[in-house]
């Protein structure tokens, strides 16, 4: 590495990495390299060298991180309506969020600014954290390529072919003002600061061309090696073991055959958020808990066998159990959800807390919404849940260094 390529420890692809950067709104008051060092520093002088190789998981691959990867503590799930109205704008902000995802999710963040009387350039509060294993990953919602019938950016015959709003259920108690959205940004991260400071800034970033929908903020734990387990004390995700190998992926997970060409390597992300009714479930007997999963509580083993992972035998439960209904629709999908915590509900004095549940599959027509009917109407769980929000995304598959997010939908 010459001297051209590599100033006071800075090293070529840091340099590359902030001429990218540079070009995010920031005020450059000089020119050349000086200026983007100025405007954007890794966290540490020579990040991608001294940033722990764990701590770092790639943006630029064959699919998004976030969908498989292994789950982080901490979540924010953001949702965007997009206010620009010419397809110009909508590039801009996209070519934003990507500069900054590439940035962060390397462990680097932008300078504070040297202009006292400019905002600055980065709200600052992940200097001198590390990168966390930050995962962004990106969807785009139905309204996203048309809206009442109208084509929104010219990029209509670009709709994925099973992407439309999941179909009311009898017993949903949806609120419109949590659900839908133009595009999605799902944030995760071993660090909550680390996980809010993107969020965060994608907002911030967004304005004049979209508006924050809503945000949801989830977290889950759970010993390595081991199933986390979600807010009633049940493990949460056992059933992904069954395909979780390349070719079960993409049996479950990868968009198919007859998709537009920018679902390659993509899936289709639906999320609902569960309120868990803690003090009627707190109230229960341990048998009733275990009946209504179909499981034993401490080992997450199903009725009729030992361990978690023994093959189910539906046969050995009750015919409401949680468990073997989702048996029962003989359909496969890849479970990240998080719990969340909302404080008190004033009305009641019960906490408001439960599931945001999330997963991904390639075809939610066969896959999720089957489940959800079968579940909706004689799951037992639902006497101690409330499903109150609800969407459906599209993920694209992932990028390559030098792409921006959707530039395959808007440059097509």
């Amino acid at each position: 590495m010459d001297a051209s390529t590599k100033q006071e420890g800075i090293s070529r692809r840091d340099f590359l990495k902030m001429s990218a950067v540079a070009g995010v709104g920031l005020a450059i008051g000089a020119t050349g390299m000086s200026a983007i060092q100025n405007a954007v520093v890794p966290a540490n002088s020579t990040a991608n060298e001294t940033e722990p190789a764990g701590d770092l998981i790639p943006m630029y691959g064959e699919h998004q991180a976030g969908i498989i990867t292994p789950q982080q503590t901490y979540m924010y799930l953001a949702s965007f309506r997009i206010t620009a109205s010419d397809r110009a704008a909508v590039i801009r902000l996209f070519r934003d969020w990507t500069r900054f995802s590439d940035l962060s999710t390397a462990g680097g963040t932008m300078k504070t600014g040297d202009n006292p009387l400019l905002p600055p350039s980065d709200t600052g509060e992940t200097v001198d954290l590390p990168a966390s294993k930050l995962t962004v990953t990106f969807g785009f919602g139905p309204t996203f390529f048309s809206q009442e019938g109208k084509d929104r950016f010219g990029i209509s015959s670009q709709t994925p072919r099973y992407l439309k709003d999941i179909p009311r259920m009898p017993r949903d108690n949806i609120d419109p003002l949590l659900s839908g959205g133009d595009v999605c940004v799902q944030v995760c991260a071993e660090d909550q600061q680390v996980a809010f400071h993107a969020v965060r800034n994608f907002i911030r970033l967004s304005t004049g061309s979209a508006t924050l929908n809503w945000i949801q903020e989830g977290f889950i734990s759970g010993s390595p090696g081991k199933t986390p387990r979600n807010l009633f004390g049940f493990k949460d995700g056992t059933a992904n073991g069954l395909h979780q190998t390349p070719t079960g992926y993409d049996d479950v997970v990868w968009a198919g055959e007859g998709e537009p060409a920018w679902m390659k390597g993509g899936t289709y992300m639906a999320y609902r958020k569960v309120r868990m009714l803690l003090e009627v479930w707190d109230r229960s007997s341990l048998s009733d808990q275990e009946d209504t999963f179909g499981r034993h509580k401490d080992s997450g083993a199903s009725y009729g066998t030992k361990d978690e992972f023994d093959k189910v035998d539906p046969s050995r439960m009750p015919e409401s159990a949680h468990v073997r209904l989702a048996k029962q629709s003989k359909q496969l999908i890849h479970r990240r959800g998080y719990s969340y915590t909302d404080g008190v509900d004033l009305r009641t004095g019960n906490v408001n807390a439960g599931l945001l549940f999330i997963s991904y599959q390639k075809n939610p027509d066969e896959q999720f919404v089957p489940m959800l009917k079968l579940m909706q109407s004689q799951d037992k769980l639902n006497e101690y849940t409330s499903h109150i929000a609800s969407a459906m995304f599209a993920c694209p598959g992932g990028l390559h260094e030098g792409q921006y997010i959707g530039q395959n939908i808007l440059e097509s």
